[in-house]
This record gives C-alpha cells, structure tokens and sequence, in this order.
C-alpha cells in the first residue's frame, strides 16, 4: 500500500514538473513573437 502511495505521489510531480516546462516553453514562444512583431512595427 505504501509503495503504490509512493508510486502514485511520483507520477504527480513528474506530470507537475512537465506542465511547468510546458508552460515556460510556451510562455517564452509567445515573448518572442510579441517582440518579433514590436520590432518589426
């Protein structure tokens, strides 16, 4: 039972840890683009 706890709670911060580096990467995408067209107008 403890192992299973144990396995379950790791299998949430990995996919914590992959919507994080999702977000970033998406975040950091959209600041380019945004400066991208400031600086081309």
């Amino acid at each position: 039972m403890v192992v299973n706890d144990l396995i379950l709670v790791f299998m949430c911060v990995i996919i914590f840890v992959l919507f994080i580096l999702v977000g970033v990467a998406f975040f950091t995408l959209l600041e380019r683009k945004v400066l991208g067209y400031i600086q081309i107008r």
